[in-house]
């Protein structure tokens, strides 16, 4: 193996143990805080700390990393993760909980920052979307992995939180064995180099391919914390909406690898429209057939097999679209995006399912994606913008 794919293998090593704590933390909290009698309101506003933590960390990450590379914007992002990990068990306090969750977000979107900026810089447009696959398989294959920590809660309430940490310390010394780069510092006249207007050009130019990742945010976080409730008024029992919620994310295993290579062959544009209107399309019959389970089993397992691929899309055809100086700002705003979509979607999906209680929940996301479909169909590409091929960062 050589060192290029070396690295590779560790980076997405690395985003894989990242998926596996984040999952592992939303319901392992959420049971605990459950068992502990804190009310389902301050349950869902105390999930949304992590996600404050990488808004908070976003703005602060570009120029770091064009200074120092990407190993050490990885490295301390780790670092945070694992001490926050470990000191979980030291002290149960909500606001305590909170800070650590808002710490973890932080060191989490300083790994994502750091790989995904490394893979997209160092490969080809001819296997880009493969590659982003896989990092967008990593990481959803951890993030199902992590829930099944929360049967360790019988044993001791600490031990998934300790067991964590270790596996994290192990995944992340890998990072020793591979040298650190840094992004592309050449600066062109048309693209200015102060962190504002870089990221103010990135928008201009990419904004279209920004969408993808608050949608996958929007659906996911909505999928998790209001469909739930949504499906208890309309009659289903909890058993039953603990299936059919993974579904979602084993439809998305599946498919993540195939689509990123047809995204490769057949263009990053194509795809995402394609799988947009098929999976706006799922949801809208889910909305028609919702009383049903077979129909809930099946159209969440086919949606899955289609958006649930959107983010690591996302980031393939915002790579597309940027010079290499500029994809350390897309990447942050891409993980900005996916936060305001993770925030928002609870937040305007209680309040959907509250206002309107006759007009079925899953319209609103049907809504949510035809829009995204409808931006990215309409969006023309600008042709004074200047893109690069990143193959010199190989």
């Amino acid at each position: 193996m050589n060192a290029k794919d070396y690295r590779f293998w560790i980076l997405i090593g690395l985003v894989l143990i990242s998926g596996f704590s984040q999952g592992m933390l939303l319901p392992l909290l959420s049971i605990i805080l459950e068992q502990n009698g804190i009310s389902s309101t301050i349950n869902g506003l105390h999930a949304t700390g992590l996600y404050i933590g990488v808004l908070i960390a976003s703005p602060f990450m570009e120029k770091p990393m064009h200074k120092f590379g990407f190993k050490p914007v990885i490295t301390v992002g780790g670092i945070l993760v694992i001490l926050s990990l470990a000191i979980f068990p030291i002290w149960e306090s909500l606001w305590f909980w909170f800070i650590l969750r808002m710490a973890i977000g932080i060191g989490d979107q300083m790994l994502h920052f750091g790989t995904q900026t490394w893979i997209t810089a160092t490969t080809t447009k001819e296997t880009r979307g493969k590659s982003i696959a896989f990092y967008g398989l990593s990481f959803s294959l951890g993030f199902a992995l992590g829930p099944l920590m929360t049967r360790l809660l019988s044993i001791h309430q600490s031990l998934p939180f300790i067991i964590a940490a270790i596996l994290s310390l192990f995944v992340w010394s890998t990072l020793i064995f591979i040298r650190n780069q840094w992004p592309e510092q050449e600066v062109h006249s048309a693209y200015p180099t102060t962190s504002l207007q870089r990221f103010v050009q990135t928008a201009k130019i990419a904004w279209v391919a920004l969408l993808p990742g608050f949608g996958y945010g929007f659906l996911e976080a909505s999928l998790h914390s209001i469909f739930p409730v949504y499906g208890l008024r309309i009659g289903h029992e909890v058993d039953t909406l603990a299936l059919i919620i993974p579904c979602f994310a084993i439809g998305s295993l599946i498919t993540q690898f195939p689509l990123g290579a047809l995204s490769d062959r057949f263009g990053r544009k194509n795809v995402l429209i394609t799988v947009l209107t098929i999976g706006s399309l799922c949801f809208a019959l889910t909305g028609i057939l919702e009383k049903s389970i077979p129909a809930l089993f099946i159209l969440f397992s086919l949606a899955g097999m289609c958006v649930g691929s959107l983010f690591s899309l996302g980031i393939s055809y915002m790579t597309d679209l940027l010079p290499g100086n500029l994809l350390p700002a897309g990447n942050l705003m891409v993980g900005i995006m996916f936060s305001i979509g993770s925030i928002s979607g609870p937040f305007i999906g209680g309040y959907y399912i509250d206002a309107l209680e006759n007009i079925s929940f899953f319209y609103l996301i049907t809504i949510v994606l035809v829009i995204i479909t409808l931006a990215i169909y309409l969006q023309r590409p600008d042709r004074n913008t200047l893109t690069t091929d990143h193959s010199s960062q190989k």
